[in-house]
């Protein structure tokens, strides 16, 4: 127990200062390893080095380039585009085409981040210009980032099944029908806000727009079926849909679209590059860590403090839910996966708890959190993108996050609603 207080006390102690995540992590191992008497100078980078050397994390950068190249050649603009033409023609068009477009993009990037900065740069000055309120323009681009973590190939997805050794492919599947519920959810949340707020504009289109913006938009719209079609029936393995990800945006950017030259294809490598190694970076200090936790017999000791919760599987879960929820609101999502994955998926699997529906339920709960504050990093993307205030942001966005832990709940306690549907697509 003493070297639990040891973890958290250092580990939000380190984060409260604003050092960085993966620093933070480093220096917990540091903690951990004096406290546990095991001090070993070569312990730590060894731990970083397995940690990093995982065949289904070489997915990671594949599909951060591919979400790159599609932001700056012309997809994303394109997928806005498709939306409109798909749900615009009602009041409240833009609205609705913003939570279609974040269904269509989860498909593509499986970033919340890439999602909420590629959509919001494009919606959000046309919201402003058709007088939408600031603050619930920027909460429905917000809310709907999170479909990014859950609607595949989600990178968080596969950290976690390298994690704690799940099918990618599972993962990938189980969260496609619960994407879209949340989806749905959004929308009809927004129908509610639209009369409520009064919101009149319809966006209409002719039928030689329709055309071209279908013909444009068709790569956009084949490469999520392409991709789920290729792991589905073998074809290839997510880490290897993840290089055809990116191989197909060089190639419809470049060649069809024709909106990335050489030289900004380099310049997109480099940011690329950049946004992996910090992910990779804070997946290989995590490692580190969770040797340690693992030597201090902390998910043992956690365990036990939540051992007579097991025989209630439910209450055990809502427990989690709810101590998850509380993390996801202190910090990212990335770290949260990596430091607690290892320590409840032992207790799940006492419970008899289906790990692809914890998994689930993980990664839509602290998916959440990336767009509550005070370290939401969604909302802060928001708020520089559209100019909009912290509290004006979150007072809006409200409506949404509430229907999106109802989701969540949902799912708890109906886990047939996300297995069921996983059964059909494997």
């Amino acid at each position: 127990m003493e070297q639990i207080g040891w973890f958290f006390g250092s580990l939000f102690f380190f984060l409260a200062l604003g050092i960085p995540i993966s620093m933070v992590l480093a220096i917990c191992s540091v903690v951990l390893m004096i406290t546990a008497d095991a001090w070993d100078v070569m312990t730590i980078p060894n731990s970083m080095l397995d940690g990093a050397d995982n065949f289904p994390l070489m997915a990671i950068p594949f599909f951060v380039f591919a979400g790159e190249i599609m932001a700056a050649g012309g997809l994303s603009k394109r997928v806005v585009q498709l939306a409109q033409i798909i749900i615009g023609r009602v009041k409240g068009g833009l609205g609705y085409a913003a939570i279609m477009a974040s269904i269509i993009f989860a498909g593509l990037m499986g970033s919340s981040v890439g999602e909420a900065a590629a959509l919001g740069g494009l919606l959000l000055p046309m919201m402003k210009e058709a007088g939408y309120d600031h603050g619930r323009a920027g909460g429905i681009i917000a809310s709907g980032a999170i479909l990014g973590p859950i609607i595949p190939p989600s990178t968080n997805f596969i950290i976690l099944g390298a994690t704690v050794s799940l099918s990618v492919t599972k993962l990938f599947m189980i969260g496609l029908f619960p994407g879209l519920m949340l989806g749905l959810g959004l929308m009809i949340v927004w129908r509610f806000i639209v009369r409520k707020d009064g919101y009149t504009e319809v966006l209409t289109f002719t039928r030689q727009e329709c055309i071209t913006i279908l013909k444009d938009a068709s790569p956009a719209f084949m490469l999520p079926v392409l991709l789920l079609g290729g792991i589905r029936f073998g074809v290839f393995t997510p880490t290897e849909g993840g290089a055809f990800t990116a191989v197909f945006a060089i190639a419809v950017c470049m060649l069809w679209y024709r909106e990335l030259s050489l030289r900004e294809l380099l310049r997109v490598s480099a940011t690329a590059a950049r946004t992996t190694s910090v992910v990779m970076l804070i997946v290989a200090t995590a490692t580190a860590v969770g040797y340690f936790i693992t030597l201090a017999q902390i998910p043992t000791h956690i365990a036990s403090l939540f051992s007579g919760f097991i025989d209630s599987p439910n209450l055990l879960l809502t427990i989690i839910m709810i101590f998850l929820l509380i993390a996801g609101m202190v910090m990212d999502l990335t770290p949260n996966v990596l430091i607690f994955a290892p320590v409840f998926y032992p207790l799940i699997q006492q419970a008899g708890i289906d790990p692809y529906h914890f998994g689930l339920l993980f990664i839509l709960n602290l998916g959440i959190g990336v767009i509550t504050p005070p370290v939401g990093t969604v909302l802060y993307v928001v708020c520089g993108i559209g100019n909009i205030s912290l509290m004006q942001l979150v007072s809006k966005m409200l409506p949404f996050v509430l229907v999106e832990i109802a989701i969540l709940f949902l799912l708890m306690y109906f886990p047939k609603l996300s297995l069921v549907p996983m059964s059909w697509l494997i």
